[in-house]
């Protein structure tokens, strides 16, 4: 392929392997470069997550390509990550293309076109543009930077980087183990031309003294005949979004505690957007348990079902195992369950998939709304601002997020959850004209306000409406209140994490070879 020049200079994080950290150290750089006066952004031509995001134009786009975006700080756009891939089975994603659905498809029909038409192109023209506009892009691979068995149909490692003549760090995880191997092996399987680009290694998630690691650096620097730039320290509770479910998996068990709010999220096989669960899991005086069975989620005090990118499935398998039982039994004990997205449908009555959007079939819910649901191959995508409508919750208290679903639920004359109070004409609106602005709902509460769902993703961000819905859960469990400012402690302890994270990457990393390239 043609290199082809722009404005922007690029820097590209390739890995050694998935979860070593490349999106952390990109976001990193990213902070770093924009502190020091550039005009950075972020590129990842093709990303495989659960974990989406809505940019304000109504796009959808990675996660961790939004969180590097805020480390820029500019607002996120589709260009950023042109290629999305929502897996709905170990075969099967369905593939947005920059920010819109494109198609379903299985591995092999997907790697077949990899390299020919529309997707190269959106790569292209997605990358072009940012680079007209920005001085620096800082690009982000996938998996591993050596998988030479699809090298031929890449588009976001060597593609890409040709693509953006750029040049490359490679990053490496101690933690996991065979560091020296994963690099010097990564380096001997890539082509003499790519390891040129090479400008340094990073070796990431070091715990214990990293001084008993000297002699491992000076051997991996002279049989690579690369500069080692640095050794990362594994930084502990650091908030920062998660780019997939191998995080929540890292979490474990934590212990239910009477003094606190226990909330169980049910691990569903294609859970979405868990990031709705960071905030919530920062708070002092709350629990936040990932649960797999259902014995696990006794003792809640609030359940929920989370967002799916496959309902009808995961709805089978929360039956299989044994959760529909728990989830009346819950409810009947006078504590409140709550469904998001996907895990809204499933508290209802039934689920109609006409369009075959999933599997074509249709189905009961578990009953605990009596709301139903026909998914749509329309997918609704939108930021949102909304105002709380819950029973004793004060209506000024504001909610922001996102909406990203397929899928129309009717809410069978229920009270809402909230009054939505930007619009598209995606979102279903009721009642007349208040100006600007019409007057939107979504989603829907039972009578005595336990159980209710939405398709608001981010609605525990904002500290008001989440301290008050805490508070409210405390009084019920004849807890006293905790002040609005400890909730907005949280916050402010979450935005400084990224200035946190890129202190502790300038502190350990010798950018210099970065540097010299950029200028």
């Amino acid at each position: 392929m043609p290199i082809r020049h722009s404005r922007a200079k690029a820097i590209a994080i390739l890995g050694t392997g998935s979860d070593v950290g490349k999106s952390l150290v990109a976001a990193g750089l990213c902070r770093l470069l924009h502190r020091a006066g550039l005009l950075v952004a972020p590129f990842k031509a093709q990303n495989m997550s659960l974990n989406s995001f809505a940019t304000p134009e109504g796009g959808e786009i990675g996660r961790a390509q939004a969180l590097q975006a805020e480390a820029c700080s500019i607002a996120p756009h589709v260009d950023m990550n042109p290629i999305l891939l929502k897996p709905e089975s170990d075969a099967r994603s369905q593939v947005v293309v920059q920010g819109k659905v494109f198609a379903t498809l299985d591995a092999r029909a997907y790697f077949t076109r990899g390299r020919n038409s529309e997707l190269l192109r959106a790569v292209q023209e997605s990358y072009d543009r940012l680079a007209a506009q920005y001085e620096v892009i800082v690009i982000e691979g996938a998996g591993s930077a050596a998988e030479v068995n699809l090298r031929d149909r890449d588009l976001v490692n060597w593609t890409t980087v040709e693509l953006a003549d750029a040049r490359v760090v490679l990053v490496g995880d101690i933690d996991r183990g065979g560091v020296f191997a994963q690099i010097l092996g990564t380096l001997d399987l890539i082509t003499p031309e790519e390891r040129a680009r090479v400008c340094g290694i990073v070796i990431n998630k070091f715990r214990g003294d990293v001084t008993l690691f000297a002699d491992g650096v000076r051997f991996i620097s002279k049989r690579a005949g690369i500069p080692v730039l640095g050794v990362l320290p594994y930084l502990r509770d650091l908030a920062l979004d998660q780019e997939d479910s191998l995080d929540v998996d890292a979490r474990g068990q934590v212990a239910f505690a009477a003094d606190r709010i226990n909330i169980a999220v049910l691990l569903v096989p294609h859970m979405s957007n868990f990031t709705d669960f960071n905030l919530l899991s920062d708070e002092a005086d709350v629990v936040v348990r990932y649960v797999a069975n259902p014995e696990e989620a006794a003792g809640a005090d609030v359940i929920v079902l989370p967002g799916s990118k496959t309902t009808l499935s995961d709805l089978a398998y929360l039956r299989e195992k044994g959760f529909e039982q728990r989830l009346h039994d819950h409810v009947q004990g006078g504590r409140e369950l709550i469904g998001i997205c996907g895990g809204y449908q499933m508290l209802g009555r039934w689920i109609a998939d006409p369009d075959a959007v999933e599997t074509g079939s249709e189905g009961a819910g578990f009953g605990l709304l009596p709301v139903t649901t026909v998914l749509a191959r329309d997918k609704i995508t939108e930021q949102v601002e909304a105002q709380a409508l819950q029973k004793d919750v004060a209506t000024t208290l504001p909610v922001r997020g996102y909406l990203i679903h397929m899928g129309r639920t009717d809410p069978a004359g229920l009270r809402p959850c909230f009054r939505l109070l930007r619009k598209r004409a995606a979102i279903e609106c009721h009642g007349t004209d208040t100006g600007p602005e019409q007057d939107c709902h979504d989603g829907a509460m039972g009578s005595d306000g336990l159980v209710w769902g939405t398709y608001v993703h981010g609605l525990f961000d904002q500290p008001e409406f989440r301290r008050a819905w805490l508070n409210r859960l405390r009084s019920r469990k004849g807890l006293s209140a905790v002040p609005l400012a400890d909730s907005q402690r949280v916050n402010q302890m979450r935005s400084g994490a990224m200035d946190r994270w890129a202190d502790h990457l300038d502190r350990h990393v010798d950018l210099a070879p970065v540097l010299a390239w950029l200028r």
